[in-house]
Order: structure tokens, then sequence, then C-alpha cells
């Protein structure tokens, strides 16, 4: 295989995939059970429960530090959950993901040295609305 398509391949594949399908599944699972309407502190709850239920390895309100100039800054972000040490979720519940809510974790994934995160919104009607973010 030449350079280039092997350049092509890397570009195209999904990060972290079968980690990702574990994730939304249990995402769809709450949502399926809850619907829309609840606020994000419930939906994180329930999914927490999911996650130990399929015994997928979480971090719940994970600080993450923030640096200027190699510098570490006394303010933090709190990401939602991180699993398996290497995919963000942060939760939302509202009316319909907004670019304030990609670059907020777009600034989650910078601040940390993770690749992908997943933004799930609860609040979004016939199903739940998953963004897959890569940095």
């Amino acid at each position: 295989m030449n350079h280039e398509k092997l350049k092509k391949n890397e570009k195209n594949k999904i990060v972290l995939k079968e980690e990702s399908y574990q994730f939304q599944g249990a995402i769809f699972e709450v949502y399926k059970t809850m619907g829309p309407g609840f606020l994000e502190s419930v939906y994180k709850e329930c999914l927490k429960k999911e996650f130990e239920a399929r015994n997928i390895p979480y971090s719940s309100e994970v600080d993450l530090n923030l640096k200027y100039k190699y510098n570490v800054l006394n303010l933090k972000f709190r990401a939602d959950l991180i699993c398996y040490n290497s995919i963000l979720i942060e939760l939302t519940a509202v009316n319909q993901i907004l670019d304030i809510h990609r670059a907020q974790v777009l600034n989650y994934l910078k601040a940390t040295d993770l690749k992908l995160a997943l933004l799930a919104n609860f609040n979004s009607h016939p199903r739940v609305e998953i963004e897959r973010i890569v940095l």
C-alpha cells in the first residue's frame, strides 16, 4: 500500500470505534427509558447506572487542568464523564446543540490528552442527539 493510501485510510479510521458504540448503546437505553424533559443531572445519574450495568469503566465530574504557557491555572474545567480513561462524554438537555456546546467540548479535549468526545443532548425528540467530536 502506498503512502498516500495509508494516510487516507488513517484519516478515515473511526477513533475508538468499539468503545464509542458501547457508550452510544448506553445513552440510547437511558433515553429510551427516561425520554426527554429531565435535567442533565438526572441523565448523568442514569447513565452512570447504565455504565455500571454494562461494566463500562468511567470517572464522573473529572477536574481538567488548564495551562497557560506551561503554567497550570487555578481555574479548572469539569467534565461530566470520562470512560476508559480515553473518551470524554459531555451531556446536555437543551433544545438543540449549538456551536457554543461544541466549543466547550473542544476546549475540554484541548485541556486533556484525549482525542474523542461524545456530546449527547437528551432534550431532543424523537431521539437523543449524539455528536462525535474528534480533536
